[in-house]
């Protein structure tokens, strides 16, 4: 048996990980996180709390665990907290990676990165993975700084770029897209979304899949893992009303101007994931079989 060590289990890509990897044939799953355990079911893995951003800590678990991968999910991804906490920032998105990184080529673990589209100025989209970046926000420099870092390691490494991650935790503590806009219209409000940002919105169980196909065959270079459809978060809320049945009336849309954010968010980006499909076998669902999941997943939670 080989074993993944996690990073970030309590986030919602981390509980979508130990979803697919508990009790799994062929691995054995190490969860961390700062703090305690917040995964419902505590059966077919073990949970140890870990604090990134202490590199004794680092190096302590990966020591005495020496699991054969570690997918590192944590992070801080609040683009407008990380514009008025630099420091903060640098924390948990620059220096741990440099922790986690060093005691991986210490130890010879396999380190799969997870990064973002935001390392790009949103000019042009869909991007592949050979996109020159130009991040044009702190969050975005700092994911940047990031895959550097993992680019310089000696050990084998792979960095998987992501999207506009949507899905639900077990808690429900979490909103994202499609349930803000759900919410929102059942209790009949009006909402102005962006109708000049376009995305390729990626289903957290998808990209969990990403994450395991990459440790699975220690693929090595950048990955992008997103979904296949480029939409605007506007066409985004359009889909989510008519697949519940809501009255899209109440969508208004607005250019990015409308909202008073500290960071700037790039314009245009999606992915292009053809790589992915052919070295990973990276399949994702389509957006509309996203919510299918996402409203099945609901409805346990009754």
């Amino acid at each position: 048996m080989k074993t993944i060590l996690v990073t970030g289990s309590n986030g919602l890509l981390g509980q979508k990980l130990t979803d697919l990897l508990k009790g799994h044939a062929k691995y054995n799953l190490i969860a961390t996180a700062r703090g305690e355990d917040r995964y419902p079911d505590k059966t077919g893995y073990q949970y140890v709390s870990l604090d990134i951003t202490n590199p004794q800590e680092v190096e302590e678990v990966l020591s005495s665990y020496k699991p054969d991968a570690v997918i590192h999910t944590a992070a801080m991804t609040n683009v407008d907290q990380c514009e008025t906490d630099h420091a903060g920032c640098d924390e948990l998105n620059v220096k741990a990676v440099q922790y986690i990184a060093d005691a991986c080529d210490k130890h010879n673990i396999y380190l799969t990165h997870l990064s973002t589209d935001f390392i790009f100025n949103g000019e042009k989209g869909p991007l592949t993975e050979d996109e020159q970046p130009d991040p044009i926000s702190y969050y975005g420099e700092s994911k940047l700084k990031a895959e550097r870092i993992v680019q310089a390691m000696k050990g084998k490494w792979s960095i998987l770029r992501t999207v506009l991650v949507f899905g639900i935790v077990s808690d429900m503590s979490r909103s994202n897209i499609v349930l803000w806009v759900k919410n929102n219209l059942e209790q009949k409000k009006v909402i102005k979304v962006v109708n000049d940002q376009w995305r390729t919105p990626t289903l957290a169980e998808d990209l969990a899949m990403g994450c395991f196909l990459a440790v699975d065959k220690e693929a090595q270079g950048v990955y992008n893992i997103s979904g296949a459809d480029l939409l605007t978060p506007y066409d985004i809320a359009q889909h989510t009303a008519k697949f519940f049945n809501l009255d899209n009336a109440l969508i208004e849309k607005a250019d990015s101007s409308t909202f008073k954010q500290a960071a700037r968010r790039p314009l245009r980006t999606g992915f292009i994931i053809d790589k992915a499909k052919r070295d990973l076998g990276y399949q994702p669902h389509t957006f509309e079989q996203g919510i299918q999941v996402l409203a099945d997943q609901l409805k346990q939670q009754v």
